[in-house]
């Protein structure tokens, strides 16, 4: 398909560089880094998930940014600029008006000086994560490392640290393959509201700090950077306007304003460097199948030079990952599809990945006040359902703007890592049987919408829900509860099934011991023990 009727099938609005033939070599030609990965699909599809991943299951990420500095929740960089929101009127009580104060400002106050990586990490790998993600760029455009491309970048600014540098050693110290989310691609039409201005009120019509230039510096705390290298709103807005409503054109439709050239090429030669620096073995993209897809080949040039560097390193042998959303199923067998907030309703054919969080994606002390973290009962059940449909899970813990995290969150993990101290052997090395599981929470399950975001919607797991797992000829059923009765009923394994039809010999409680079952025509009846584990939301029998 020619690329101008691309265009228009998915309803985008491109300057005419990118539809001319005498478009930049650069830009669009398929990158070729050493290696046997191009920036095709048709090479990409040559990827194999490397089994470390896929027996790894559990990863914990630190979703952790200057957007954590106000500890008012999610997405603060873009709510500060608009009017009337919650984080508008916190940002006028706390700072000021961002016409005076804007994110730049904020970025400023970032200290991170409680951040102490080494003892994170530690604490992670105790709890049970194989793996660790740590947020590179968010949609406020701020690197968190010494990058070369980006000016605006934590070493120069805020903290003065490199915080990818500081991740990247403990992860190593520790043996945790390491990981890296890049969010950036989004800015330029992310952070358009930085260009608005009140609309009533005492400052209507004064203009957010979005429009200041690096002639407006002079004498300021930034003299000599550019607002424009952060912001990136030397542009027209959307067809929206000030783009209020971001999801409508993430995919860069609905009539959103298309990054030029030079935003595209430097995104590249930032990632890049990224790559090329700190050597992750995990590499996830917040967008779209993948960053400025489809009227740029970016993204794919980023995931062939992930996948050859990893052979470089790994001497042949592919380690890589590289996570994409809102995968086709063609997709799915080059990049590891990745659900937010969500799960896959069935055993997956090719290993995926839900990306959640026990809070906001950037910390929120509302959510700290209020309580309402997730609990260890959901972390658990929840990485025990993913895993029983051939996925993995990594879970944000949000750190607090001073680098730490709160006390509420390392009651949970302390949690998480005492169901994992008995239990893992179900986790780990693991693969889906030949259904996932049976119970009433089956038929009340929420369909994927998007990204997914279908976390929480359906019908809770309780007593009569089972997950399997299996592990060679070992076949752990987890049940979500403890039943009144003291008797565990799995009828996928009643008398005569099809799906295991070899005689149980013996069947355990994880943490206890061998349990007596008898076999009838409508299920298999196991019979729990008198003394009940402290930790029943998630009970593992192994049978065998």
């Amino acid at each position: 398909m020619h690329r101008r009727d691309l265009v228009k099938q998915l309803g985008l609005s491109l300057p005419a560089y990118l539809l001319s033939k005498n478009s930049s070599a650069s830009f669009l030609r398929a990158f070729a880094p050493p290696g046997p990965f191009t920036a095709s699909w048709e090479s990409l599809r040559k990827y194999t998930v490397p089994d470390w991943y896929r027996n790894a299951k559990f990863g914990i990420w630190a979703h952790w940014g200057p957007q954590c500095e106000p500890e008012y929740g999610d997405w603060y960089a873009r709510g500060m600029y608009q009017e009337g929101s919650g984080q508008y009127k916190y940002h006028l009580g706390k700072y000021g008006h961002p016409s005076k104060f804007g994110f730049k400002d904020v970025i400023h106050q970032w200290k991170a000086d409680k951040w102490e990586p080494d003892e994170l990490v530690s604490l992670y790998k105790r709890v049970g994560a194989k793996y660790f993600f740590a947020m590179a760029n968010h949609h406020d455009n701020l690197d968190l490392w010494d990058s070369s491309h980006q000016p605006w970048n934590s070493v120069k600014v805020g903290p003065k640290k490199d915080i990818i540098g500081g991740w990247a050693k403990a992860a190593k110290k520790h043996g945790l393959p390491f990981g890296v989310s890049v969010h950036a691609a989004h800015t330029w039409t992310w952070f358009e509201v930085a260009q608005g201005a009140d609309k009533q009120g005492a400052m209507a019509g004064i203009p957010y700090d979005g429009r200041l230039t690096r002639a407006d510096g002079k004498g300021q705390w930034w003299e000599g950077l550019d607002p424009q290298d952060l912001y990136a709103q030397n542009h027209p807005l959307s067809e929206s306007g000030e783009n209020k409503n971001s999801g409508t054109q993430w995919a860069w439709g609905n009539g959103a304003s298309i990054p030029s050239e030079a935003y595209c090429q430097r995104f590249l030669q930032r990632t890049m460097e990224l790559i090329d620096k700190y050597e992750p073995e995990l590499l996830y993209f917040d967008d779209t199948v993948l960053p400025l897809y489809p009227f740029s080949n970016v993204g794919l040039q980023l995931a062939a030079h992930h996948y050859n560097k990893s052979m470089q390193r790994n001497k042949g042998k592919l380690q890589g990952v590289v996570n994409g959303k809102v995968l086709n199923e063609m997709q799915r067998q080059c990049l590891v599809w990745d659900i937010e907030r969500g799960q896959s309703n069935r055993i997956e054919p090719f290993t995926w990945q839900t990306d959640t969080c026990i809070g906001g994606w950037h910390y929120d002390k509302r959510v700290y006040d209020n309580k309402r973290y997730k609990t260890a009962k959901t972390v658990v059940q929840t990485l025990v359902d993913i895993v029983s449909k051939n996925g993995n899970l990594l879970l944000n813990i949000p750190v607090k703007g001073d680098g730490s995290i709160d006390d509420q969150e390392k009651n949970i993990l302390e949690e998480v890592a005492a169901w994992m101290k008995v239990n893992s052997e179900c986790i780990y090395d693991t693969r889906p049987w030949k259904v996932f599981g049976e119970g009433p929470a089956m038929e009340g399950a929420a369909p994927i919408a998007e990204q997914g975001f279908n976390e929480g919607k359906g019908k809770p797991l309780g007593d009569a829900d089972i997950r399997f797992i299996t592990k060679g000829d070992v076949l752990y059923a987890v049940v979500f509860g403890w039943p009144a009765s003291g008797v565990v009923e799995v009828k996928s394994l009643a008398a005569g099934n099809t799906l295991r039809p070899q005689a149980v010999s013996k069947i355990s409680l994880l943490g206890g011991g061998p349990l007596s079952f008898s076999s009838g025509n409508d299920a298999l009846r196991i019979t729990l023990p008198g003394n009940r584990p402290a930790l029943d939301y998630a009970v593992v029998l192994k049978i065998v």
